[in-house]
């Protein structure tokens, strides 16, 4: 079973912020599929979905940003799914706004989830799609902790809607796939 995972933050306040553009998504394709990912499960809050032929799990860790790989690791092993079955959706400061880019491994770029998810899977071998929050004018942890305004937000709606056809060609055609198609300059 694939496995679809949203960084954020749980709690209202951080709902719209940059740091839960991951949890945007997850929340589209379920809305998507006509599900709700709300099962507490893991540190997450979970739904297992079928999109097409495909047995998907949705999850959002409740852990905060920073801890992230907790849940991870417990769903890797409650399901008893491989690493190459993951795709971990994260914000990325380095795109500009509403720009998509897919990954296959490597470090964190400075991101603290994905460092969190790499120490507890002791690999970097997992697939991501990062999507571009930009980056402000004052210090990056109250930057990510604030909503989108103007242009951006608009930006961020377009980029969730496109990341949902995204996610369906990761899963139906794979990493390269995905990324020839959707690793384009912004717009």
């Amino acid at each position: 079973m694939k496995m679809i995972i949203g960084l954020g933050n749980p709690g209202k306040e951080y709902a719209q912020t940059k740091h839960n553009v991951g949890f945007m998504v997850v929340d589209a394709i379920a809305e998507e599929l006509d599900v709700v990912v709300e099962k507490k499960q893991c540190q997450a809050f979970t739904q297992v979905a079928n999109w097409d032929d495909e047995k998907i799990l949705l999850v959002k860790p409740q852990t905060y940003m920073n801890l992230s790989g907790q849940a991870v690791m417990e769903l890797l092993n409650y399901y008893k799914d491989r690493i190459d079955d993951l795709l971990v959706i994260h914000d990325d400061l380095d795109l500009p706004p509403g720009q998509l880019r897919f990954k296959q491994g490597g470090g964190a770029g400075g991101h603290n989830g994905i460092k969190n998810i790499i120490a507890h899977l002791n690999s970097n071998d997992f697939d991501r799609l990062k999507i571009g929050i930009g980056r402000g004018q004052y210090d990056t942890k109250d930057y990510v902790l604030t909503p989108f305004s103007g242009a951006d937000k608009k930006a961020i709606e377009e980029a969730v809607a496109l990341s949902v056809g995204a996610v369906k060609t990761w899963l139906d055609e794979g990493i390269a796939p995905a990324m020839n198609r959707y690793n384009t300059r912004a717009r």
